[in-house]
């Protein structure tokens, strides 16, 4: 009974998606011909079914590991990173479509590998350790982005959308390869995070009653982190800093599918690229000028969250 609940609920799911997608194409400012949805609003579509989902997918993983249900993908440092390295390509005039996503690819290693040697003791990463140390990178790359920022001129406009988050990259020719093999990348990372569903489900017990029952916790933490935090710059790189969808997705995929990361990662998969397409016709219709998608995420996203705060406080009054 329950595997039938759950196929109905992923096929409700996966129709939800693909309605959702078809509509966004129809949906802006202006009219436009068939033959330009193709050209123009098809590639957003796509870009904002893989931030969306990827997005998701991270948020998901990072409070079951860290079980810390305020966790998002932007917590480690690694968005900081990537916006920094993206903004410095914007800078040194190098923002072609090519080089923009590469810079801030190798801005978010950069942050991964700062994050893990700082958190690093003894062999271990505890878990409030990484945190702190993600919050303490993240800070220190977004002063070096605000920094940017003050010598920029003509390229602020462009930094600040970085910061906010847009589905509004134009793909050149040279761009479709680069794409798909960070399509490829976030989905290797993904089928990792995946294939450690079970061992999350464990880890909810608690760190110690999972080493009890053969669950090498050091490791799971530190490649659900990588992986995540690789998924995270990939996203960062072509859409910049979108907040909220990892964060609020997963509390919604939990109330309609339960804790079970092997449904809840599948399902914030799902849910997650169909918000971020509603966000982002919302963002190109509701004023006069197209808004940052991440400021329609933050403006929807904060009233949510703390709905789900005070239901969470209620259910322990």
């Amino acid at each position: 009974m329950m595997a039938r609940r759950w196929w109905a609920e992923l096929l409700l799911l996966s129709i939800l998606l693909v309605v959702v997608a078809f509509l966004s194409m129809g949906v802006g400012p202006s009219w436009i011909s068939p033959l330009r949805i193709l050209g123009v609003r098809l590639p957003r579509v796509v870009l904002g079914v893989f931030a969306g989902s990827s997005l998701a997918l991270v948020g998901a993983a990072l409070q079951g590991i860290l079980q810390n249900p305020l966790a998002d993908p932007y917590i480690l440092g690694v968005s900081s990173g990537a916006a920094f390295g993206a903004a410095l390509a914007v800078v040194l005039r190098l923002a072609s479509s090519l080089l923009t996503p590469v810079f801030g690819f190798l801005g978010a290693i950069l942050a991964i590998i700062a994050v893990y040697n700082l958190a690093k003791s003894n062999g271990r990463v505890p878990k409030d350790t990484l945190l702190l140390s993600g919050v303490l990178v993240g800070f220190f790359f977004s002063a070096l982005v605000m920094l940017l920022m003050v010598m920029a001129k003509s390229e602020l406009h462009e930094i600040t959308y970085l910061l906010m988050g847009n589905l509004g990259f134009i793909f050149a020719r040279s761009d479709i390869p680069l794409f798909a093999v960070f399509v490829l990348l976030v989905g290797v990372c993904g089928g990792v995070i995946y294939s450690r569903s079970r061992e999350m489900n464990i880890l909810s017990l608690g760190e110690e009653g999972a080493k009890q029952l053969g669950v090498e916790t050091e490791k799971l933490k530190m490649m659900v982190f990588v992986t995540s935090s690789v998924v995270v710059g990939a996203v960062v790189a072509f859409c910049g800093a979108i907040g909220f969808v990892g964060l609020i997705v997963p509390h919604i995929t939990r109330i309609l599918v339960g804790p079970d990361h092997r449904r809840l990662i599948i399902a914030s998969i799902l849910l997650g690229g169909t918000l971020l397409l509603v966000a982002d016709a919302a963002a190109r219709t509701i004023a006069p000028v197209e808004l940052p998608v991440g400021v329609i995420t933050a403006i929807f996203g904060v009233p949510f969250f703390a709905y789900l705060l005070k239901r969470r406080k209620k259910q322990f009054d």
